[in-house]
């Protein structure tokens, strides 16, 4: 049969054409872009936005790309900005002429610093980076500078620029924002907390109703006046509003704080160290051709002894003898006398504070005072929770003004800082590697691919907003809860006075176990935790978990019904005694842990970002840069941290 093979091939090319029809006919992508691996409608949802660069602007845009990756950070904008809205513009609108410390205030650079505009514009600029588009997608970060330079009133040079100092000023502008802010809401607290007097006619309210809310939201009603001489009724210490602020804030991620402590190795005084802020850790390359990032850390913060240093406590000893030898050589009694007091004050100043010179005693001049050898270190005293490490690679060359220093230095993916006793651990999250010389080069972002789960808004109906650290329920709430934090609870029997604890009231405020509609409302509910075949008493035991321990005589008896997949078990059996409140809300942790939280993996995948290009790589091509990385940026990881 000669006519077959050519009957087979005519059928093979036919069925080809038909294929490759269907497929331009149903997925024409396919065929014109080339790549079916990177076209395909799974692998371009993967994709980021990236950002133009028109003119040297790879420094903007690595930094830009390296902040969006900052869960923190970004949460912290999310809760600064709502906390601005709560309040209104009027509560920062108003500048007050003299600050906290009683000296005179730039009223514009105040009034700029309180309005937030870089925080808002870089929240802004975060949010739209942290999209996930469909195809590829490239913005421009021309929005974000404009901001910067109508907030600094300047231009910003279109030449190439170090990364490392534009973070710097950002950082430190956001920084500089939240405590003006946070300083403006003091003001707003005092105000409403003395703005209320007796004189003034006001209608009874119930407990934690309006006035308390709002001073929680830091608002200021339009209707409250200033405190006045007349006698107040809510007047709050400034130490009261302090810490109402501290417990319901949570402060700028980026920023941590360390302290200088000097010892003297002859008397071994240690001064008073005074605490210094940080937003970002400088750290220096050493002049070798590897080195490690604990190696710079140890660097920077390594003890180190300086001589010819003037005590304090060295200096007032010796006074003290210059002292006893006049006073011994003394002739007059008015001498002796004047002599004697003064060196009870300085006794009594080596008691108390020998930092403090005596007032009315002459001191002998510092070029007598002994010179001592002190040891010097720094450590830090307040942990950021996002760590932001700068390596300097800049050396000074008499020939060349500066060259960069091309050491390899190797850093980890989690990074313990601190001692033995204080110590925090760090999970990178975002790198900025350089190429080129010490003059021009190119900027790199690599940003780990977190994809955060959405931020929890348990009270997003109270008063005091969704992303308020505190949470107050409203008074004014009469419908039922979700089922999430409603609490079973059996009817009470008659004669018979149910016993609640306040934090399930606080948690539910509108569950009452005196009514039993309202319980039985609740078992009516469907649940919102997926079923896992378990026996009902894991939703108490997890709805214990939540609430405080009770003082509970005896537990009350349970009306939870068995479900119907769960097996019956026969009446004969004598029932078993209930665990106490606490061992339940030990075990339901462990159910918690064991049955319902599913171990995740660990993130593997970054992204490497140089401008508008983006492609995907793995740790161990982020850990190789050891040549060209510039800027850590390091997380601090929670307890039960499983994101990887």
């Amino acid at each position: 049969m000669p006519d077959k093979p050519l009957t087979v091939l005519t059928y093979a090319a036919s069925a080809s054409l038909a294929a490759v029809a269907l497929v331009y006919f149903f997925n024409p992508n396919y065929l014109l872009d080339g790549d079916s691996s990177g076209s395909s409608a799974s692998s371009r949802k993967k994709g980021i936005v990236g950002l133009f660069n028109p003119a040297n602007d790879c420094f903007i845009n690595s930094v830009l790309q390296s902040l969006a990756g900052l869960g923190d950070l970004r949460l912290y904008l999310i809760r600064e900005s709502h906390r601005r809205e709560l309040g209104g513009p009027e509560i920062y609108a108003e500048v007050p002429l003299i600050d906290s410390n009683g000296k005179e205030v730039n009223g514009r650079k105040l009034a700029s610093l309180q309005s937030g505009e870089v925080t808002q514009g870089l929240k802004t600029m975060i949010d739209r980076l942290n999209e996930r588009p469909i195809y590829k997608k490239t913005i421009s970060a021309g929005k974000f500078i404009n901001v910067l330079e109508h907030a600094f009133n300047t231009r910003i040079s279109k030449s190439q620029q170090d990364a490392q100092e534009l973070l710097q000023i950002v950082a430190e502008r956001l920084s500089e924002e939240y405590h003006a802010g946070k300083e403006a809401r003091k003001r707003a607290k005092k105000l409403q907390n003395g703005g209320v007097s007796s004189a003034e006619p006001t209608q009874p309210q119930p407990d934690s109703a309006k006035p308390d809310s709002e001073i929680e939201n830091g608002t200021v009603d339009g209707s409250t006046k200033p405190p006045t001489n007349a006698p107040t009724t809510q007047e709050a210490p400034e130490e009261t509003v302090e810490e109402i602020l501290t417990e319901e804030e949570d402060g700028f991620p980026l920023e941590g704080q360390t302290e200088a402590r000097t010892e003297c190795q002859h008397c071994k005084f240690v001064p008073k160290p005074n605490p210094t802020s940080f937003v970002m850790l400088n750290l220096t390359v050493p002049q070798k051709s590897s080195a490690t990032l604990n190696e710079c850390f140890d660097a920077h913060f390594k003890r180190e002894y300086i001589d010819d240093y003037i005590c304090d406590k060295c200096r007032l000893r010796h006074a003290v003898e210059i002292f006893t030898k006049k006073f011994d050589s003394a002739k007059s009694e008015e001498q002796r006398t004047e002599i004697k007091a003064q060196l009870v004050k300085l006794r009594r100043a080596l008691e108390e504070d020998p930092e403090k010179a005596p007032e009315g005693v002459e001191l002998p001049d510092t070029k007598l005072a002994p010179k001592r050898k002190i040891a010097r270190h720094v450590e830090i005293t307040s942990f950021p929770k996002v760590l932001v490490i700068h390596l300097s690679r800049s050396l000074f060359d008499p020939r060349s003004s500066s060259i960069k220093n091309l050491a390899k230095v190797s850093f980890p993916e989690r990074f313990p800082v601190g001692s033995i006793l204080n110590r925090r651990t760090y999970k990178l999250l975002s790198v900025i590697a350089h190429k080129g010389t010490h003059n021009s080069g190119h900027y790199e972002t690599f940003r780990r691919q977190h994809l955060y789960a959405p931020f929890s808004t348990p009270h997003v109906d109270n008063s005091s907003g969704p992303y308020s650290a505190s949470a107050t329920p409203p008074q004014s709430k009469t419908k039922l809860q979700s089922p999430k934090i409603s609490i079973e609870t059996s009817p009470p029997q008659e004669n018979e006075t149910p016993i609640l604890n306040p934090s399930t009231t606080d948690l539910s405020p509108s569950t009452n176990s005196s009514s039993p509609s309202a319980s039985t409302a609740s078992h009516s509910l469907p649940s919102t935790r997926p079923s896992s075949g378990s026996d009902p008493e894991a939703h108490n035991l997890r709805v214990s978990e939540s609430s405080t321990t009770p003082q509970l005589d005896t537990p009350p008896p349970s009306t939870d019904l068995p479900s119907k997949d769960q097996p019956t078990t026969t009446t004969n059996q004598e029932p078993k005694p209930r665990p106490s409140i606490a061992t339940t809300s030990k075990a339901g942790s462990m159910i918690d842990v064991h049955r319902f939280k599913r171990k995740k993996r660990p993130v593997d995948r970054w992204w490497r970002i140089s401008d508008d290009k983006i492609k995907e790589c793995k740790t161990a091509e982020v850990l190789a840069m050891q040549k060209e990385v510039y800027m850590l940026f390091y997380e601090m990881e929670k307890d039960g941290d499983d994101r990887g």
